[in-house]
């Protein structure tokens, strides 16, 4: 079998042709109209990487003098962005003072101060016929030999928002055993953003009832942000950013503050060669580290990997208490607002899957399609 198989797009009898051709114009001629010949050069231009940067380095300098004054526009409308996002976090200040009294109402239910009327409790659930159906057979049956016990009325709702710490998994991680008793008296978290004038932050505020860890009534943790556009970096700009954030000093009360633990460990004299035992302080993990957070660089120094991430969920675990758990805390407790949050995240990925299922239809038009449970 002859072998019809040839390097970087040229045929192996091509030394011959030359010889034949009469000189390279009509070898140049024969060689561009062999199709594999033609096909191979085009793999090689489509090899080739043409990147946009690449691109804008063969216009001309007329050209390129109009993309920078595109540029300047640009850093304009980030100025302009930046100050959309001041006006909007006074907006945020302005709407945080109706939603108040709300949320009052809503620390008055929990902590069982206030009862709340007959009109205020009633509801109406998508499984309420059910419930009322299980209700109708509980009345129907009768147990002579045991009296009905009457139903337990703790006051409000008992470990509200700790219940709220132990759905979310961005919160449970942090959340130790020893941390559980101290969290059951949390009684209300509030944000408080900046006054008008002032540079833009918010303030997390953790309410206690009087308990044996520590005397604060409150604990605070403020996150400050920043929004307008990096000096070095412009077009980096995506709106407000938190760039720091400073804890509060907890006041713990003697031998139980869980944010550190105590070790014993043995010493030897070098010269006399007798042992003691010493005993120290050392960190120990807590949700309650969160009041004294990592600080952000601000000397110029970079922070390390590690610290880096930690910063960063710091700063997100901040943004999600303002934006999430505090005004839908009730949907956090019932399990509701993780629901959505999961149906939502599955939805996107389904519908990736999806497009791509479609997309390798587009070959195979007789392909067995199975649907995902």
């Amino acid at each position: 079998m002859a072998d019809n198989s040839f390097s970087d797009g040229v045929p192996p009898d091509s030394g011959e042709a030359a010889k034949n051709a009469g000189g390279p114009e009509k070898l140049t001629d024969q060689v561009m109209q062999n199709p594999q010949v033609l096909a191979a050069l085009q793999e090689r231009l489509d090899s080739v990487s043409h990147t946009p940067s690449s691109y804008i380095e063969t216009l001309p300098r007329a050209v390129k003098r109009r993309i920078n004054a595109l540029k300047q526009l640009q850093v304009r409308c980030a100025h302009i962005e930046a100050k959309f996002y001041e006006e909007v976090h006074d907006l945020e200040r302005k709407y945080a003072a109706l939603y108040q009294p709300l949320f009052d109402k809503r620390r008055e239910f929990i902590t069982g101060d206030v009862e709340p009327t007959d009109a205020e409790s009633e509801w109406h659930s998508e499984n309420e016929e059910d419930d009322k159906l299980a209700g109708d057979m509980k009345n129907k049956v009768v147990i002579a030999e045991k009296p009905a016990a009457e139903e337990p009325n703790p006051r409000g709702i008992p470990e509200f928002w700790f219940t709220i710490f132990r759905n979310v998994d961005m919160l449970s991680e942090l959340v130790q055993e020893y941390d559980e008793p101290i969290l059951k008296h949390l009684q209300d978290i509030k944000v408080k953003f900046s006054d008008p004038g002032q540079p833009m932050s918010f303030v997390l505020e953790f309410h206690f009832e009087p308990n044996d860890y520590f005397t604060n009534p409150v604990l605070t943790k403020t996150y400050k942000m920043k929004s307008e556009p990096d000096k070095a970096d412009p077009f980096s700009f995506e709106g407000p950013e938190i760039v720091d954030c400073d804890g509060c000093t907890i006041d713990w009360k003697k031998g139980r503050n869980v944010t550190v633990k105590t070790i014993k460990k043995k010493q030897k004299h070098k010269g006399r060669g007798t042992v003691r035992t010493i005993t120290k302080q050392v960190p120990n993990e807590s949700f309650f580290n969160f009041f004294n957070p990592l600080k952000a660089s601000g000397d110029g120094e970079s922070l390390d990997e590690d610290s880096e991430f930690t910063l960063a969920s710091d700063f997100e675990i901040g943004h999600f208490f303002r934006e999430r758990i505090v005004p839908r805390a009730v949907l956090y407790f019932t399990g509701e607002a993780i629901e959505d949050d999961d149906n939502f995240e599955e939805g996107e990925e389904g519908e990736e899957e999806e497009l791509e299922g479609d997309e390798e239809g587009e070959d195979e038009d007789d392909a067995e399609v199975t649907p995902k449970v």
